[in-house]
């Protein structure tokens, strides 16, 4: 028994000896000294020894498997360091080269003139209010007192997905839904994506967005709104900038208006962006019509309002002369990273 052992021992290291990597290691320590090695097979044949032999051959037995555990540990540790050797030859990273250079984004012109949008009516003591996207017909059209012959109701001109569901057209359905859930004083601003079944072309998009004011409360009048879209485009155009106010008609408001500011170019001396007029049109707006606040529970005896709505992209193009909506959606950076 003492020479299959020294023969074991012999053996084992010379396959140490060759082993490579850690995992080769691990095989061939299993194969000696594991549960079913060759080492634990001989010494489960002990019981056959002399009581003489059996210390000799025990004391034996450990010393070649304290050997061969002090033979793999140290082959253990010279496979990783030659592996730590060759990563740091095959990974090392040359730092004479030039670095990758990362291109840092930027946002978007709409989204840059919906956050002064929405910065300069939070100063004004707006509340910012979201809703969906896909609408009730009647919040998108009979609680806004548009009639049911409307031409924006017609199916060429809306996205109906049932009849009585759509996308929205406009974001006064977030006006309306917080009328009926809100008790007055209320002054919101809800900024949105709309839809309308429009050909695509330089000045019109199936998909645009929107910003629109509402303010209730008691004695508001016109001249609130005036004075508010006044402070609105002095903000935005230049503390020289001047409205206009032209009547118009809209459904949901009476008296309506279509508001335009003076040229913030010319200064209202007539120029290509304003086509020689000196104004430029920007939004509509008007005081809430009555059956509008009846509708959503407020009492229009009691209170009043205003509203006022914007094509955002309109804005952008005005502010940056741009002539072409579809360079806003084009997605083209050689435009984009003008702004």
């Amino acid at each position: 028994m003492k020479e299959q052992l020294n023969d074991i021992k012999k053996k084992a290291k010379e396959d140490i000896l060759t082993a490579q990597t850690e995992s080769e290691l691990e095989e061939i320590r299993v194969k000696y000294l594991g549960k079913k090695g060759l080492l634990t097979g001989i010494l489960r044949g002990m019981g056959k020894l002399s009581a003489e032999e059996r210390p000799i051959i025990g004391a034996l037995a450990n010393s070649v498997r304290q050997d061969l555990e002090n033979y793999i540990e140290q082959m253990r540790i010279s496979i990783k360091k030659k592996e730590l050797q060759e990563r740091l030859i095959n990974e090392k990273i040359d730092v004479t080269l030039p670095s990758n250079s990362k291109r840092i984004g930027k946002l978007h012109p709409i989204t840059q003139i919906e956050n002064r949008l929405k910065e300069i009516f939070l100063a004004m003591g707006f509340e910012v209010m979201e809703g969906p996207e896909v609408e009730t017909s009647y919040n998108n059209f009979d609680a806004l007192n548009a009639s049911s012959d409307h031409p924006s109701r017609d199916y060429s001109d809306t996205f109906y997905i049932t009849p009585n569901t759509l996308l929205r057209t406009q974001t006064s359905p977030v006006q309306v839904r917080t009328m009926r859930n809100r008790k007055p004083p209320i002054r919101i601003i809800s900024p949105g994506r709309v839809y309308r079944y429009d050909q695509v072309d330089a000045t019109h998009s199936p998909m645009f967005h929107q910003i629109e004011g509402l303010v209730v409360d008691k004695n508001i009048t016109m001249g609130d709104l005036k004075g508010t879209l006044a402070n609105f485009a002095t903000s935005f155009f230049g503390e020289n900038t001047k409205t206009r106010f032209r009547p118009h008609n809209f459904p949901f408001t009476e008296p309506s208006a279509e508001v335009d500011v003076s040229c913030f170019i010319c200064g209202g001396k007539g120029c290509r962006l304003c086509k020689g007029e000196g104004w430029i049109e920007i939004l509509g707006a008007g005081m809430v019509h009555p059956n509008v606040l009846a509708g959503c529970g407020i009492d229009p005896d009691e209170y009043s309002g205003f509203a006022f709505g914007a094509g955002i992209e309109r804005i952008v193009m005005i502010k940056y002369n741009i002539n072409d909506m579809r360079l806003l959606f084009d997605n083209d950076l050689r435009f984009l990273q003008q702004f």
